[in-house]
């Protein structure tokens, strides 16, 4: 796409600190990291979103996210990583190119993701799951046979 920066990073038009790079995937240091060695893995093929990118893809960048995660985790010595993928603005994606956070973290490097937590009533989670589970059959119905 040709206003993506990310797009922009894998054709080469703009440097990026590279980790590791196949024929699916790109991964490259965060400009503004939450913690040093914060990692963004990219599919090189532009995706706005999660939802579109094809399951090799997706499987590879949690994959080697993974693995950068556990690398990461090594260099620092600490004792874990986030893997942290938005889907939306609404999400906090702010790129719009797809693209997996891996953070090593330490018990304390002082960063919190301020999650509130929410509680269900009565039969209201049982009642979500139905339609969820009914929305995801159709959803699965839809896609192609591999």
């Amino acid at each position: 796409m040709a206003n993506c920066i990310f797009c922009k990073i894998i054709a080469g038009e703009i440097p990026a600190v590279k980790v590791y790079e196949d024929d699916l995937v790109l991964a490259f240091l965060d400009i503004g990291p939450i913690n040093f060695g914060h990692t963004l893995v990219i599919p090189k093929e532009h995706h706005e979103s999660s939802a579109t990118i094809p399951e090799a893809t997706a499987g590879r960048m949690f994959h080697i996210g993974a693995r950068i995660g556990v690398a990461l985790r090594r260099e620092f010595d600490w004792d874990a990583f986030n893997l942290h993928l938005a889907d939306g603005a609404a999400a906090g994606q702010v790129v719009m190119h797809a693209h997996l956070h891996v953070v090593p973290r330490g018990v304390e490097d002082g960063f919190h993701w301020n999650w509130r937590q929410k509680q269900y009533g009565d039969g209201e989670a049982a009642a979500l799951a139905e339609r969820l589970t009914k929305r995801l059959a159709t959803a699965l119905e839809r896609e192609p046979e591999a």
